[in-house]
């Protein structure tokens, strides 16, 4: 038996868990919010460090063998050739790089050739993108980058006490836009392309390798960003995908290949176990239902959820189209949403409220048409987001969505799922572990919800959507 620790460390807070390594059972938590201190798009990675050091205060590692870390995702962290920080990391949700993607994406010549060379378009959040900013904006700054690191990757480095290898993985690589889960190699030429010159880029190890360890004994394993470490500490696999309701939408799954897609819809990205995660995100999902509520002047979710469970499936007619803040999918960018089927008898806040919930879900479920129209295996879809509790979103998604759905009990799953690594390796070393296979531990406790006699319903909700759609945006998803 051993004892194993997982961090997480987000844009807001570093939270940590320790576990045992063969149950994966939690023994002990801690948590420390990062400091604020400047523009949010613009972190100290020190603040990092003091939010870990603070987490981990208490002797709250006391007895672990080894330390996995999860991170932001999309960070960037320009380093000199001392290892320095040039400037303050690129946080991964900052969006200042919006004219960068569109400049990147015509260099290259178009989206389709983005696709092909690394999976996934370029979008304001990556580190491909943020290089390009920086090149324009910083011209100083982007002269003296010499080295890429992603906050993980920073992180691991740190804690290894800044040794010549600097590693990262095949998750945290994968959504960089200079390296392609297709054939797991680096595209210095975009570097290039976006930098203005060549960088040092870290090596990719693979899935429980160590990073290495430190002079205390303690094994860091190779870490990677928090989409992929949440979907290793939920246990999801081949046929699972995983639908988060954040302002925005995400829809997930687990695949052998990766996947380009020319329309860049899907974002190719790979996981944590060897495999692919491709991922198609919709920009409208809890932001719809907030809206919808301002609207009847309601003062939360749950009071929305409540007056749309008074209202039928299909919502007497009503049908909303969630493209509030245009869409990505299907690519809309300068759309606006629709509310279709107005009748007298349908012009009442409860209808409007059901219709606000299954437009949002139908938006979803045509991103997991996305994937499964590419061949990807979806029989269980995990819900996931503070509005996964509403019972309005529990008693449509099963039937929207065709097929069963598990909302999983709210815990910290990135930190656990970068524990789970962190047990992986530590295995891998002692030989107990195979490196083709991850530990077994005992999947999230959840709700499980079976779409059942209402699947026909659900499927002619759908249809409705569809029909609508198709009428007011002809062909947008062939596009």
């Amino acid at each position: 038996m051993g004892i194993v620790a997982g961090l997480d460390s987000s844009p807001e807070f570093t939270r940590i868990v320790v576990c045992d390594m063969d149950t994966g059972a939690v023994l002990r938590q801690g948590y420390a919010p990062h400091p604020v201190e400047g523009r949010p798009s613009d972190v100290d990675p020190q603040a990092w460090l003091l939010s870990l050091g603070e987490a981990a205060g208490g002797g709250l590692l006391e007895g672990v063998q080894a330390i996995g870390v999860s991170a932001q995702q999309n960070a960037l962290v320009p380093l000199d050739a001392q290892g320095n920080t040039v400037r303050p990391a690129l946080a991964g949700g900052d969006k200042r790089a919006q004219v960068a993607a569109a400049d990147l994406v015509d260099a290259l010549g178009g989206r389709e050739a983005w696709a092909q060379a690394v999976g996934c378009v370029p979008s304001a959040a990556q580190p491909v993108t943020k290089l390009r900013w920086l090149a324009k904006t910083e011209p100083e700054n982007a002269r003296r980058t010499a080295v890429l690191l992603q906050a993980h990757d920073w992180l691991v480095w740190q804690l290894l006490g800044r040794p010549v290898r600097r590693t990262t993985d095949r998750g945290g690589a994968s959504g960089t836009g200079y390296w392609s889960a297709g054939t797991g190699a680096y595209r210095p030429d975009l570097v290039e392309l976006a930098l203005g010159h060549q960088a040092m880029l870290p090596e990719v190890i693979g899935p429980s390798d160590a990073a290495g360890t430190t002079p205390e004994g303690l094994l860091i394993s190779a870490g990677t960003g928090e989409t992929m470490a949440a979907a290793f500490g939920l246990g999801i696999g081949l046929g699972d995908a995983v639908v988060s309701l954040g302002a925005s939408g995400s829809v997930m799954a687990v695949h052998p290949e990766a996947l380009a897609d020319q329309s860049g819809m899907i974002t190719s990205l790979a996981d944590a176990t060897g495999m692919h995660l491709p991922v198609v995100t919709t920009l409208n999902a809890v932001r719809t239902l907030r809206g919808t509520a301002e609207l009847l002047g309601l003062a939360d979710l749950e009071s929305l959820s409540e007056l749309a469970m008074k209202s039928t499936p299909g919502a007497h007619g009503l049908v909303l189209l969630p493209y509030l803040e245009g869409e990505r999918t299907p690519n809309l960018p300068h759309t606006a949403g629709t509310l279709a089927g107005l009748r007298r008898e349908s012009m009442k806040p409860e209808h409007l409220a059901r219709a606000a919930f299954e437009g949002m879900l139908c938006g979803l479920g045509d991103a997991l048409d996305v994937l499964r129209g590419r061949g990807v295996d979806v029989r269980r879809i995990f819900l996931l987001g503070p509005a996964a509790e509403l019972p309005a979103v529990q008693a449509s998604a099963p039937s929207l969505f065709g097929a069963q759905v598990v909302v999983p009990q709210p815990a910290d799953y990135a930190a656990i799922g970068a524990a789970r690594q962190a047990a992986w390796a530590l295995g891998v070393s002692q030989g107990t572990l195979d490196p083709r296979t991850p530990p077994a531990w005992q999947g999230a406790a959840a709700q499980v919800l079976e779409p059942g006699d209402e699947l026909a319903v659900g499927q002619a909700v759908r249809q409705q959507f569809t029909a609508v759609r198709e009428q007011t945006h002809p062909g947008a998803f062939r596009s």
